[in-house]
């Protein structure tokens, strides 16, 4: 039989090389995007596609989603069965400080894949949205089915954007699209603008390190294997219309159109204390704490209802912050071992 062809887009990111890792073993073939931008370590995005290379079912493309032209090219000699998008700019600070980027990236890419993705016999679109768009909705814990049209910051109300395109087009094109709102994802090979990269470096060289509203905040921390395994049973499962769908507002997560959102997120809300408590186990050393005011765009708790992901394809994510924190620790000091 002929392997499915994957396109996973943000293929050098920490997600997305996960994601890669996960559909070869699964023997799909898989096609990688990534611009390799310098938005943080470059070295580590060429560290993850060299583990990926390691396939001969694997092939890597530097291509920036914004250059539509290098997209066509792509799809005119691929025949890609489904797609995974999870290139974006992230940042829910870094989009307060260079906020054309988050536009150029996010919602002007997007749309140039969109654009393509319509004249495609693609069976299913999964793209990651994120928890961020909840905003400063106060119910907990989040579902689909709260409002999410309070955003604070640019880059939550990108992801927000995002999910009002994909409809539009599964609506207009019958493009069955899925969208994946991640909590606060970790893990080995995790990007080193994330508090537990930030935090495992400083401690590791005896540098303080700043805790933001002064310790009062709550995360669904989410092991990266377990976002792995959601969004490959997720790609699996291609979205459909709701047949129980009304127009008034009945659900925020199905469609009369061929449409899906799912939280992909730890139902059980850690302190971030508890987290850095971990940390400080898994490497056997104190930390130099700061504590700080609230930064502007952050949400003070994140917890997931994962309940419509569950009963779409029997899965929950459940990975305990020790473990993966245990697992991080050991991939961290691996690597900068060598490097």
């Amino acid at each position: 039989m002929k392997k499915e062809k994957i396109l996973v887009t943000g293929s050098a990111g920490f997600i997305g090389m996960h994601v890669c890792k996960a559909l070869l073993n699964k023997k799909y073939e898989v096609v990688g995007l990534d611009n390799l931008n310098d938005y943080y370590d470059v070295d580590l995005k060429k560290s993850r596609l060299k583990e990926l290379k390691k396939s001969n079912f694997f092939n890597f493309y530097k291509i920036d989603l914004k250059d539509s032209k290098k997209l066509e090219k792509l799809f005119k000699t691929n025949n890609f069965n489904k797609i995974i998008h999870l290139a974006a700019q992230a940042g829910v600070r870094y989009s307060l400080i260079n906020p054309y980027s988050f536009v150029e990236s996010n919602i002007n890419g997007f749309l140039n894949l969109l654009e393509i993705v319509k004249n495609s016999e693609i069976e299913h679109l999964v793209y990651a949205s994120s928890s961020s768009v909840y905003g400063s909705n106060s119910l907990k814990p989040f579902s689909e089915d709260h409002n999410a049209d309070h955003s604070l910051s640019l880059y939550a109300a990108t992801k927000k954007a995002n999910e009002l395109m994909a409809h539009s087009y599964s609506h207009l094109f019958n493009i069955p699209m899925t969208g994946l709102r991640f909590f606060t994802v970790y893990g080995p090979w995790g990007r080193p603008d994330m508090a537990l990269f930030i935090f495992c470096n400083a401690i590791s060289n005896n540098l303080p390190i700043s805790i933001y509203n002064h310790g009062n905040m709550q995360r669904g921390f989410t092991y990266i294997d377990d976002v792995v395994q959601g969004v490959i049973k997720v790609l699996e499962k291609p979205a459909t219309p709701d047949s129980n769908f009304k127009g008034d507002n009945s659900s925020l997560a199905t469609s009369h159109a061929p449409y899906r959102i799912f939280n992909i997120g730890n139902s059980k809300s850690e302190n971030l204390m508890n987290y850095v408590f971990c940390l400080e186990k898994a490497l056997d050393k104190k930390a130099k704490k700061n504590f700080m005011d609230i930064q502007p765009g952050d949400v003070i708790s994140t917890q997931a209802d994962t309940t419509k992901l569950e009963e779409w394809v029997g899965f929950k994510p459940s990975t305990d912050i020790d473990t993966g924190i245990k697992e991080f620790v050991k991939w961290y000091k691996s690597y900068y071992e060598k490097n």
